[in-house]
């Protein structure tokens, strides 16, 4: 059984950094996608950022240049490096991880950026 455990989130005011973890029971390798989404009250939960295909790399423009994707293959560990955070970035974040037979959720983990 996967599972998908995510840490790091909490609260910062805006210009401030946090790094998510999202460690993972079973190769990182093994999934075609594995990255971040978050999901802000009132909004559909939206990509962040993602590997595909092992190496390729996927932002959302809103946090280009501001959000990089990492994973460490062998702790099994996706990390997600957040710099000059803005209120507009608060929501929950989830891991993702995607094979070919189904997708694979964590539990979230709450960002919160004030003004």
């Amino acid at each position: 059984q996967v599972q998908l455990v995510e840490s790091g989130g909490g609260s910062v005011q805006a210009g401030g950094s946090l790094r998510l973890s999202c460690a993972v029971s079973g190769s990182t390798v093994s999934f075609n996608v594995i990255g971040w989404y978050r999901q802000a009250p009132g909004k559909q939960r939206e990509l962040v950022a993602t590997f595909s295909s092992g190496v390729s790399t996927n932002y959302a423009d809103s946090v280009k240049g501001r959000f990089t994707i990492t994973r460490d293959n062998a702790k099994n560990t996706v990390y997600l490096q957040m710099n000059s955070l803005k209120p507009e970035d608060t929501a929950v974040y989830f891991c993702k991880a995607q094979n070919p037979w189904r997708d694979y959720w964590g539990q979230g983990t709450q960002v919160t950026v004030s003004s």
